[in-house]
């Protein structure tokens, strides 16, 4: 069961060229949780040689909406999300994970970390939070 829930995320992923720019994938996700991962490169990096914010932002916007649609549905939008960056990210790749906080009918409220590896150890550098919503009766605003 939870591998066909991966391999739909997957074929989700595909579909979005700006995931395939970033080179993200989702290895897991299940009912109410979500892991991607970026192998990180030079261009995800800006000026200072850190990660970019847009990168770690695009990680937490896509995890949170991937467990929010595992339990209400593919049709998701992200109505909104909150960020803390913790700690610069410098590392081989980041790693997202993301849970269901609260679920009803029509919206989810998923959190996340965002976590950067480097030589195996994991650290926490960013955390998120955020609302997931079904889309309307298929005019694309949630209600």
């Amino acid at each position: 069961m939870a591998e066909d829930y991966t391999e739909l995320g997957q074929q989700v992923m595909a579909a979005q060229p700006f995931t395939r720019l970033l080179g993200a994938h989702l290895t897991h996700l299940s009912p109410g949780k979500a892991e991607l991962e970026i192998p990180l490169r030079l261009e995800h990096n800006q000026q200072h040689g850190l990660v970019h914010g847009g990168v770690i932002s695009y990680l937490v916007d896509d995890v949170l909406t991937f467990a929010g649609g595992s339990v209400l549905g593919p049709d998701v939008l992200t109505l909104e999300i909150k960020l803390n960056y913790l700690r610069p990210a410098v590392g081989e790749r980041l790693v997202a994970r993301g849970w269901v906080v609260s679920a009803g009918r029509r919206n989810a409220v998923c959190r996340c970390d965002v976590l950067v590896v480097n030589e195996g150890v994991e650290t926490l550098c960013a955390a998120g939070q955020g609302t997931i919503a079904r889309r309307g009766d298929g005019d694309g605003t949630a209600s």
